[in-house]
């Protein structure tokens, strides 16, 4: 028994869904995403504001997807209603981030340029502070995906905790040079 499959997903008001075959497809106040599954071994069904994800067969298989295929029917209608966003922060002497025009971001990491980089549609970028920027957007795997890409330009050290990390995030810190 599936701990996770077994609950449906209650789809909350002003969020529309359907089913066409094997894809899942929810529209929102934040826009419209679609998610296929595996017909083969899970039937998927709408019963009163209720998506109810059930195996069709006792193999492992389709014991597996049962509940991969109601959380991702989970991620789709909680991003269409109410989105996803990550933090970031950026740690170092002359760190800075800022927007340019709706979807460019500058930062000054230390390099001798800026990096510029351009957020992909559906995503949302915004610098509270010179060292913090925010992302959102409806697409859990797309906000997640373009956080760790400007990580990347500048991962935190473990010396002096320098760089691009995550807000809340932990860095194991190591002891420096003795003399």
């Amino acid at each position: 028994m599936s701990r996770i499959g077994k609950y449906p997903v209650i789809v909350p008001d002003g969020v529309k869904i359907s089913i066409d075959g094997n894809v899942v497809k929810a529209s929102g106040k934040l826009g419209e995403l679609t998610q296929s599954f595996d017909a083969d071994h899970v039937a998927v069904e709408i019963n009163d504001n209720k998506v109810v994800v059930s195996p069709k067969m006792e193999t492992k298989m389709a014991r597996a997807l049962w509940g991969t295929t109601r959380a991702n029917i989970n991620v789709i209608v909680k991003g269409v209603s109410e989105g996803f966003s990550k933090n970031l922060e950026l740690v170092g002497v002359g760190y800075k981030a800022r927007v340019e025009g709706s979807n460019k971001l500058v930062l000054s990491l230390g390099f001798s340029h800026d990096v510029p980089v351009v957020a992909p549609a559906g995503i949302k970028v915004a610098c509270p502070s010179a060292t913090q920027i925010t992302i959102s957007g409806a697409d859990k795997q797309l906000v997640g995906q373009f956080a760790a890409e400007i990580r990347k330009f500048r991962k935190p050290e473990p010396y002096k905790g320098k760089g691009v990390k995550y807000e809340g995030e932990y860095i194991r810190r190591k002891e420096g040079k003795k003399k």
